[in-house]
């Protein structure tokens, strides 16, 4: 492909996932494109922090069930990244001439696109997934790459020692390079995780790129494979701890909460800050409708709503209707769901779509179970009744 220019930093962000442990709200939609905080998609936090880092030239790697996320990011016009070159690029598999396969790693995804990295000819790399929340300059994690003179620089954040086990865990020496690195380690040496953000010298990471995918051996894994290769060959490796808002939405229960957390309870997650704008592809949509015996606490509503029942403490997306003397709490309820007369949610997810009948009983206290998940369409009937921790994917 012929060079046109040249950027000093390009993203790439991983958007093909699957989303197992957030089924069913994934069942049919790639992770990233699942709706988040009442008119969002997860996807619109890692480009927003893109564009607000000055970073506008973003291929996202797509894989399942893509047609939504596609749609969805159509041109890049809703991030202003529809530009003549650079801007925002689709990149799926493709057929190539020495054939064609599905992205086997997140390391194997690059691979299959360094084409794509070579067109723009970047010094840096900037490699992102597409499944998390936050609102971070990815300028200021460039700096100290530049300034530490890096082959890879590895975005960390503390988490709980408790908590360590189920990430990536760096240790490091008192100048923040990198000295060892464990993948979801039994016996964590050190609380701090990896955040999936990474920037690479991109000739460092082309060669480990290639390197990696002459291994018959490898998983074809960031973190399994190219990190622990290049530290083994003692590449200058470092380590750049955020200490903002970030959340790994990757369970419906971590989903919930991120949810919760744009209430307003969290500041690093006020979602109206000027500042630092988070985009995401609007269309039209009518005004909400709040009816006269309405009430609605502490929540987000959506576009198109019409409340004339009760919400407490919940997110409500756009074209919802909570109709009179429903009572929906401690709730996450997405886009076109119905909540019908006399209904009581409470501490749920009710998916795009989904109905819940009349005087149905959906989910209780969250004291007094786990969380309740009614699925994209699923039709709940009149006085049915679904207890708190359990997943409706069928009608009721």
């Amino acid at each position: 492909m012929e060079r046109m220019s040249k950027k000093t930093c390009i993203a790439m962000l991983l958007a093909g996932g699957q989303g197992s442990r957030l089924a069913p709200l994934t069942n049919k939609i790639a992770k990233p494109a699942v709706p988040f905080g009442s008119k969002y998609r997860i996807i619109d936090f890692s480009l927003s922090n893109c564009v607000n880092s000055g970073i506008d030239t973003v291929g996202v790697l797509t894989q399942y069930q893509p047609l939504q996320l596609n749609d969805y990011l159509a041109r890049g016009q809703s991030w202003d990244l529809n530009l003549n070159f650079g801007g925002l690029h689709i990149l799926p598999p493709y057929q190539a001439k020495k054939g064609g396969d599905w992205f086997k790693g997140t390391a194997n995804a690059i691979y299959q696109n360094i084409g794509f990295i070579e067109r723009y000819d970047p010094e840096y790399v900037l490699i992102l997934s597409g499944d998390h929340i936050y609102k971070m300059d990815y300028s200021v994690m460039l700096k100290e790459h530049i300034k530490n003179n890096a082959d890879c620089t590895i975005a960390v954040i503390d988490v709980p020692e408790e908590e360590a086990s189920r990430f990536g865990i760096m240790s490091t020496d008192e100048s923040g390079r990198i000295t060892e690195f464990e993948e979801k380690p039994e016996h964590p040496k050190s609380t701090q995780a990896s955040m999936g953000v990474y920037i690479f010298s991109t000739a460092k990471l082309k060669k480990y790129l290639i390197e990696d995918e002459q291994n018959e051996g490898s998983e074809n894994d960031f973190g399994k494979n190219v990190i622990p290769a290049m530290l083994k060959d003692e590449q200058r490796m470092f380590s750049y701890l955020y200490k903002g808002y970030w959340r790994d939405v990757g369970t419906l229960d971590s989903f919930w909460a991120a949810n919760m957390d744009v209430l307003g309870d969290v500041p690093e997650l006020f979602l109206n800050d000027p500042g630092w704008r988070i985009s995401y592809h609007h269309s039209f949509s009518r005004p909400q409708y709040l009816g006269p015996d309405s009430s609605i606490s502490n929540s987000v509503v959506g576009d198109s709503c019409v409340i004339n029942g009760k919400s407490v403490n919940s997110v409500i997306f756009s074209n919802v209707s909570i109709e009179e003397g429903a009572c929906v709490k401690d709730c996450v309820v997405m886009n076109g769901a119905v909540i019908g007369k006399g209904a009581s949610v409470e501490y749920s997810i009710i998916d795009n779509g989904a109905f819940i009948g009349e005087n149905a009983s959906v989910g209780g206290p969250k004291e007094n179970g786990g969380l309740t998940v009614v699925a994209g369409g699923v039709t709940v009937g009149k006085d049915a009744v679904i207890s708190p921790g359990a997943v409706a994917e069928e009608d009721i």
